[in-house]
C-alpha cells in the first residue's frame, strides 16, 4: 500500500517522505513546486519505493489505486506569499483539500490535514489549548492563511461526518529546520541569510513577540504518531518553549558568527509590527502527550545550530568554529 504526500516537496514534505521510506514504505509525492523544490526530492529518485507526481492540488487529483494514508501538507506558509497570492492560497486550502479529501473517499484512505496554529490568530488566552475558538481577524492581509486553514478543519469535519473519511488534524506550530529554502520569508531562513550575508537582521515589531519553535525533525515524528493514532480531533504539534523572536535572532546571529568567524554578530534591526501579526504563541501540547506519548525532543539550541550548519554546507561555506566568548 502507498502513502501519498502533497507538497512532499517542501521543506516538511521532504523530512516526512524521508521518514517514510527510511521505514521501507511506498511513498507517492505531489507537488507543482509552487513554493516546494525539487532539491527537496532528488535524493529519494533512485529508492524504487518513491514515485513523483507533479499536479497541482487545485486541480482533481491523479488516482493512486493503493493508497492507504495521504498527508496534505501542499500550501505556502510564509507571510511572503499571503500578500501577493492570498486568492491562491485560499484556493490551495480549500480545493486542494476538498480534492485530497475526495480521493480519500475513493479509495477508503486515511487522510491527515496540516492545519496550523494561525487558526488560533492572535491568541486572547496565554497558551493556546486545541479547545480554543481562537481570535482571527477574517478580514485582513493574513486572512488568506488562517481562515484558508479554517476552511481545511472545516471541511474536514463534513467529509468525516458525511463520508464517514478518517481524517486527522495537525495544528502545526512554527517549524523550522534543514531543507527550508534560504528566501522562505519565515523568522529563522531570514534571520540566517541575513547573519550569512552581514546584513542586519530584520524583526517586525520590538521582538518581544513570542514563538515555540520545533525542529522539523520532531514535528514529522509527531504527524506520524497523529496519522497513526486512533484520535480524529485537532491535536497541536509544537514546542511548549516560549522564546521572544529577538531572543531567536540573536541566538542566530552568534551561531552564525560563530561558525563563519565573524568578529562579532551581525546587528538586529527593527521595523513596524505586522498587521495581525500574533504577539503571543504557544501550545498547550498536554493532549499530544496524553493520545500520541509525543512530546518535543530537539533542544533549540541545538536545533538552530545544526540548520545553520546545513545552509551553510549548502553554500559551500566550511564552519571554523570562533568562540564568540
Amino acid at each position: 500500500m502507498s502513502i501519498v504526500v502533497t507538497g512532499g516537496a517542501g521543506f516538511l514534505g521532504h523530512h516526512l517522505v524521508r521518514r517514510l521510506l527510511d521505514q521501507g514504505r511506498k511513498v507517492v509525492v505531489m507537488d507543482s513546486l509552487w513554493t516546494g523544490s525539487m532539491d527537496n526530492i532528488d535524493c529519494f529518485k533512485n529508492d524504487k519505493n518513491f514515485r513523483y507526481i507533479i499536479c497541482d492540488v487545485r486541480e482533481p487529483l491523479p488516482d493512486v489505486e493503493d493508497v492507504e494514508q495521504i498527508y496534505h501538507l501542499a500550501s505556502p506558509a510564509s507571510p511572503d506569499h499571503f500578500a501577493v497570492s492570498p486568492i491562491e492560497i485560499l484556493e490551495t486550502n480549500f480545493l486542494g483539500t476538498k480534492n485530497v479529501l475526495s480521493l480519500a473517499v475513493i479509495r477508503k484512505a486515511r487522510v491527515l490535514l496540516a492545519s496550523t496554529s494561525e487558526i488560533y490568530g492572535d491568541p486572547q488566552i496565554d497558551c493556546q489549548p486545541e479547545t480554543y475558538w481562537g481570535n482571527v481577524n477574517s478580514f485582513g492581509p493574513r486572512s488568506c492563511y488562517d481562515e484558508g486553514k479554517r476552511s481545511l478543519e472545516a471541511l474536514a469535519y463534513a467529509f468525516q461526518t458525511s463520508h464517514n473519511v478518517e481524517v486527522r488534524i495537525a495544528r502545526i506550530f512554527d517549524a523550522y529546520g534543514p531543507h527550508m529554502q534560504l528566501d522562505d520569508g519565515r523568522a529563522v531562513p531570514n534571520f540566517i541569510a541575513a547573519a550569512m550575508e552581514g546584513t542586519p537582521l530584520t524583526i517586525y515589531g520590538d521582538g518581544s513577540a513570542t514563538r515555540c519553535f520545533q525542529h522539523a525533525s520532531d514535528c514529522v515524528r509527531g504527524l506520524e504518531a497523529l496519522m497513526n493514532s486512533n484520535h480524529k480531533g485537532p491535536v497541536n504539534i509544537g514546542s511548549d518553549r516560549e522564546v521572544p523572536v529577538g531572543d531567536i535572532a540573536r541566538m542566530i546571529t552568534k551561531v552564525v558568527a560563530t561558525r563563519m568567524g565573524q568578529a562579532k554578530p551581525t546587528p538586529v534591526s527593527f521595523e513596524p509590527k505586522r498587521q495581525d501579526d500574533p504577539t503571543k504563541r504557544k501550545p498547550d501540547i498536554s493532549l499530544a502527550k496524553e493520545v500520541l506519548g509525543w512530546s518535543p525532543q530537539v533542544p533549540l539550541e541545538q536545533g538552530i545550530a545544526s540548520t545553520v550548519d546545513w545552509f551553510l554546507a549548502t553554500k559551500g561555506i566550511e564552519p571554523v568554529y570562533v568562540n564568540q566568548n
